[in-house]
């Protein structure tokens, strides 16, 4: 970064401009230039007036961009490319079904499993990075390797975002609000054109649009639903998403995990739903509070999700029509 030019820096990192400001550097026409060579534009009377210590900015301008970057997490967003799970134990203390099971990115994971059989105790397990602390004995790699600390316990460097089944606001925003305090704690270069590309994702994964001016505290679940996962895939540092049971929030589940996917994280999901299972790149069964099995969706099974996929469109076309009041015939099934 020392051969880096201030329009170099600026691309790369947007956030710098804050450090220039707070130490009263005025960078405007000197773009072309490395900071060094900014620097030693000043005379020796204007480096005193200004109490300008041009080593110290030298050595602390690279540390505030680590620290910033660790603040917003965006340097773990390209670093993180795979989330390894260590076998521990179910409920009896047997060993689980597997040994590992290494997820990459652009890929998706189903859970499934009867209720209480333990899913949210594994999506839990890998929130947290478990090291065989938790009550199932499992251990969680990054990249092959023991997550740093500074990823299990800092909020700044969550390596999770999480999507619960209910997503209840209890803020007195706009959706335009919440979006753009989101993006302005992001440091994003451009709030509004970021702020557009989530409102316009979000409704194209609900049933029911709504716009910027909406309360978010009026937003329905699977709107409330469709915002977070649009807000998570395009804003969110966050590489690997969790999600628990996405068939309950009335939204489009398939373009939910394609935007997901689209965006170079690592998706598990905790489903009932037969269709987001064979979505799925690979499906953990869970048993007893333990994996049971990891099986690959084979493509006898992708076949069979083209005609479940057909059948699952003549329900959804079939509940919509009901939604507007329409009498169902059966034409529906053409």
């Amino acid at each position: 970064m020392t051969n880096w030019t201030l329009k170099q820096i600026l691309k790369e990192y947007p956030f710098a401009l804050s450090y220039f400001e707070q130490n009263k550097l005025d960078i405007t026409g000197y773009e072309g230039n490395t900071l060094e060579e900014y620097l030693e534009h000043f005379s020796i009377m204007e480096l005193e007036d200004q109490a300008i210590d041009k080593e110290k900015i030298l050595s602390d301008f690279p540390l505030y961009i680590e620290q910033m970057q660790a603040f917003l997490g965006t340097e773990k967003k390209n670093l993180v490319h795979s989330l390894t799970i260590l076998a521990g134990h179910d409920k009896s203390g047997d060993p689980e079904g597997f040994t590992e099971l290494t997820a990459l990115t652009s890929q998706i994971i189903s859970i499934v499993g009867p209720t209480g059989s333990g899913k949210s105790r594994l999506l839990a397990d890998i929130e947290w990075a478990a090291q065989n602390d938790t009550p199932t004995g499992r251990s969680i790699l990054i990249n092959g390797e023991t997550p740093d600390n500074k990823w299990r316990f800092s909020s700044n460097n969550r390596l999770v975002a999480q999507l619960s089944q209910n997503m209840n606001f209890v803020m007195d925003l706009t959706v335009h609000d919440f979006l753009n305090m989101h993006a302005v704690s992001r440091m994003v270069e451009d709030p509004q054109s970021v702020i557009e590309e989530i409102i316009k994702a979000a409704n194209n994964l609900a049933g029911e649009k709504f716009d910027l001016t909406t309360p978010v505290t009026s937003l329905s679940g699977g709107q409330s639903r469709a915002l977070m996962i649009a807000d998570t895939a395009i804003l969110s540092s966050s590489p690997i998403v969790l999600i628990d049971e996405i068939e309950n929030a009335g939204i489009d589940r398939k373009k939910a995990l394609d935007l997901l996917v689209s965006s170079d994280k690592i998706v598990l999901m905790a489903t009932h739903d037969p269709l987001l299972a064979l979505m799925a790149d690979k499906r953990i069964v869970i048993k007893n509070g333990g994996i049971s099995k990891v099986i690959e969706t084979t493509e006898e099974e992708k076949k069979l999700l083209d005609k479940l996929e057909k059948m699952d469109s003549l329900i959804q076309n079939a509940r919509q029509e009901l939604r507007k009041g329409s009498t169902l015939s059966s034409h529906i099934l053409e």
